[in-house]
């Protein structure tokens, strides 16, 4: 079962960017779907971005424009730019597979503050 382990996030001035890595204990070649989401204290998850095994992406239209999802196979990696960033982007960002989240299984997700 591939282990996914978040990194990059940190604080941010209100219109500045920062790039979040996803590692993967194992190869992520044949996963159908991996994600993004984001989750506040008290809040739901919420979808952020998501991209499929044939390259397709998908963003909500909150992020829709700033953030851009990819993926590196030889490297296991996946990551989130996310530019143009707004104070309503902060919360704790986690990566995850579209099986693991239908079974609740998460990471320990990397914190996103941005400063007004």
């Amino acid at each position: 079962q591939v282990q996914l382990v978040e990194s990059g996030g940190g604080l941010v001035q209100a219109g500045g960017s920062l790039r979040l890595s996803c590692a993967a204990s194992g190869s992520i070649g044949s996963i159908d779907t991996m994600l993004w989401y984001r989750q506040v204290s008290g809040k739901q998850r919420e979808y952020v971005a998501s991209i499929n095994s044939d390259g397709t992406t998908g963003y909500p239209d909150s992020v829709k424009g700033r953030f851009t999802i990819s993926r590196d196979i030889a490297k296991n990696t996946m990551y989130l730019q996310m530019d143009s960033l707004k104070p309503e982007d902060t919360a704790v960002y986690y990566c995850n597979t579209i099986w693991e989240a239908m079974r609740d299984r998460w990471g320990q997700g990397t914190q996103v503050t941005v400063s007004s």
